[in-house]
């Protein structure tokens, strides 16, 4: 495969000496135009790669926040064909910055997966993360999408021994999604060090840049993860702030302004993760 723009991206941010910052928002929460505001927002607030949720009734490895996220974008009419929608409005504009969509396998099923990896593709697309699809399925999609030239990004988690690893990483392209915990999102990390330890284990395995999501909530959360890994990822943090900026459920003057400011203090963050 060619370089993508998430080599090319975290090429750039090794370059300046920091991880980067990688941030997930559900497309289209609380609705079209709003999340699509929020999306072309992002990166001159500092994210450096969009994780893009594609909203499913029964995301079971999501806490609370992303839930509700989903169930919101549901109720606005959000389906598969409309976050490609909203992935090609972004790229009018913006050509760069690598959009990532994640989330789980029935809706590309639904969709086709042959329609969707050439629809994703047109769009603007660089990679997947299918949370369900494990590495025994890569058959179903991820070849296929290899072919297609978009990234296959896998999870990897503290409960991933060194023979599950190898298995996980085989045809992981773009860079390895490390889960600091066992669970759902929206919990807090606890221990620092170990995952420290753990993305060093998981370098030691592959080329790949190392991104740790799960648990990453402030400006100072995302320096000390940053230390050790290539990626930071926040991901309920933001939706929970966009969520929190709704009144009766529908966007307000703020929602737009508190995502921004929220990845603007992240982007601080990490810009002193090695300081």
């Amino acid at each position: 495969m060619d370089q993508t723009r998430i080599d090319a991206r975290f090429a750039a941010v090794a370059g300046e000496n920091r991880p980067a910052l990688i941030t997930f928002i559900m497309s289209g929460d609380p609705g079209y135009e709003t999340g699509l505001q929020i999306l072309k927002a992002l990166p001159a607030a500092g994210a450096d790669i969009i994780e893009l949720g594609m909203p499913f009734s029964d995301p079971m490895a999501d806490g609370v926040a992303i839930q509700l996220a989903g169930q919101r974008a549901l109720r606005a009419g959000m389906r598969l064909g409309r976050v490609l929608d909203m992935v090609a409005e972004f790229r009018r504009d913006d050509t760069e910055t690598p959009i990532v969509l994640m989330g789980y396998y029935n809706p590309i099923y639904s969709f086709g997966v042959e329609r969707f990896l050439g629809a994703a593709k047109d769009a603007g697309v660089d990679g997947l993360i299918v949370v369900d699809l494990p590495p025994e399925e890569d058959d179903e999609l991820c070849i296929p999408a290899l072919a297609a030239g978009l990234n296959f990004i896998r999870l990897t988690t503290p409960t991933t021994d060194s023979k599950r690893l190898q298995t996980v990483l085989r045809n992981t392209s773009g860079f390895v999604y490390y889960v600091s915990m066992t669970g759902v999102t929206g919990a807090a990390i606890t221990g620092f060090a170990a995952v420290g330890e753990a993305v060093g284990r998981i370098k030691r395995e592959t080329d790949l840049p190392v991104a740790v999501g799960f648990g990453i909530k402030t400006p100072d959360d995302a320096a000390r993860i940053g230390r050790d890994a290539d990626g930071v990822v926040v991901g309920s943090a933001l939706v929970s702030a966009i969520g929190d900026s709704l009144l009766d459920g529908a966007p307000t003057e703020n929602t737009v302004s508190s995502a921004c400011a929220l990845v603007r203090a992240l982007a601080e963050g990490v810009s002193r993760a090695r300081a």
